[in-house]
């Protein structure tokens, strides 16, 4: 990816990743080819952290769930249920987003708008809800829910069991004993399973394709059928681009590569500290 994308990293520099437009060449005219990916980066970080605000709570309730709560008869199938998730290609959850999520998420939505439309990140300019950053953050947090649920799960079974008998023993409630204990002790694990989720919701494709307009701007409305991500453009343009395009789109895998190494690598290193500390 670098060797195919230096051309374009040279030409365009900081634009690359600061510029709004995406414009082919057009020799005719006597126009240059202009290429930029800081409206996708936007809309891939926008993206992201909307899953993680959907979805870690989920998961982590579910971890606690399985963990303190849930009896035999049920903890085994739910952890099958959430290693099959994690195991269902993405395109499946682009389709389920498409046709089964959207028609209910369209009318949150309108819900959202209606009774906080004065927040401007729930504002709307036009009467268009479909498609829109807040669904692709909704299926992006179904897909992540597995993994920050496995995470976490193993970070809460590391808990000292001599600290858990302790607040027994002080005459905690088994609530009362997960505030004071459970939690202090794997919040480092829970943030690092957060931030994997999150490189995954950063790199993901298909699914984001499937549930997202394309639109090369930045709009805080999250509500609007408006948005986009580095690797959902990069799957819209791939099939028709010539060859410097081809080479633009290679820039932008390779960029979208580091976000997620770096976000992925930072994760990695707040768990194995976590880990440690037990």
């Amino acid at each position: 990816m670098v060797y195919n994308g230096f051309e374009v990293f040279r030409s365009e520099g900081l634009k690359f990743l600061t510029g709004f437009d995406w414009i082919d060449a057009l020799p005719d005219e006597g126009l240059p080819a202009s290429y930029g990916i800081g409206a996708m980066l936007y809309g891939t970080l926008v993206i992201g952290l909307l899953a993680v605000i959907f979805g870690v709570p989920v998961a982590v309730g579910t971890a606690l769930f399985l963990s303190y709560y849930a009896p035999e008869w049920l903890k085994k199938p739910m952890v099958l249920i959430i290693d099959v998730m994690a195991a269902i290609p993405s395109v499946v959850f682009g389709l389920w987003g498409y046709f089964i999520l959207m028609p209910h998420a369209e009318y949150w939505a309108k819900l959202i708008h209606k009774y906080l439309g004065f927040i401007p990140i729930f504002d709307m300019p036009a009467n268009a809800f479909s498609r829109s950053p807040f669904i692709a953050g909704l299926v992006l947090a179904i897909m992540i829910i597995p993994i920050v649920t496995s995470i976490s799960r193993e970070v809460f079974a590391q808990t000292p069991l001599d600290r858990i008998q302790a607040a027994y023993a002080l005459g905690a409630t088994k609530w009362a004993m997960i505030k004071a204990v459970v939690f202090p002790y794997g919040s480092g694990g829970v943030i690092g399973g957060a931030m994997l989720g999150l490189g995954r919701a950063l790199g993901e494709t298909v699914a984001v394709y499937t549930v997202l307009n394309l639109v090369y701007d930045i709009r805080i409305e999250i509500l609007l059928s408006a948005g986009g991500s580095v690797a959902s453009m990069i799957v819209n343009k791939f099939g028709e681009a010539d060859a410097v395009e081809l080479k633009a789109l290679m820039a932008a895998g390779f960029v979208l590569f580091l976000v997620t190494l770096f976000v992925n690598f930072l994760a990695n290193i707040i768990i194995n500290r976590t880990a440690r500390k037990g």
